[in-house]
C-alpha cells in the first residue's frame, strides 16, 4: 500500500533551511521509507516515539531528524531538524499520552 506523504508547513520552511546535500537525502528517505512502510521500525532508521501522542515516529537521515504521524493511508510531516535541535524541539512541540 502506497502512503500520501503531507509536509506540514513548518516542515516545508525546515526542509528549505537545510543544505542541498541534506534536502535531497530528506526527500529521497521520504520516498523510500514513508511512502511505503512508514511504521516498520528498525534500530536506527525509524523509531516509534514512546510516551508521546504527537508525533509519533521518528526518521533519521543521517544527520537529520524527520518527526512525523501515521493516520490511515496519509502520512504527515511536521518538523524536519537537524539532530543537534531534535530534543529541544520534542520538548517544546511534542504532545504527551
Amino acid at each position: 500500500m502506497r502512503f500520501a506523504i503531507l509536509l506540514a508547513p513548518e516542515a516545508v520552511e525546515d526542509l528549505r533551511k537545510l543544505r542541498a546535500g541534506e534536502r535531497a537525502a530528506v526527500k529521497d528517505a521520504l520516498e523510500t521509507h514513508l511512502r511505503n512502510h512508514p511504521t516498520k521500525t528498525s534500530r536506527s532508521r525509524i523509531k516509534r516515539l514512546r510516551g508521546l501522542a504527537r508525533p509519533q515516529f521518528r526518521l533519521r537521515v543521517d544527520a537529520v531528524r524527520v518527526f512525523y504521524d501515521v493516520s490511515g493511508s496519509t502520512v504527515e510531516v511536521l518538523a524536519i531538524v537537524p539532530k543537534p535541535e531534535a530534543e529541544s524541539w520534542l520538548t517544546r512541540y511534542g504532545n504527551p499520552r
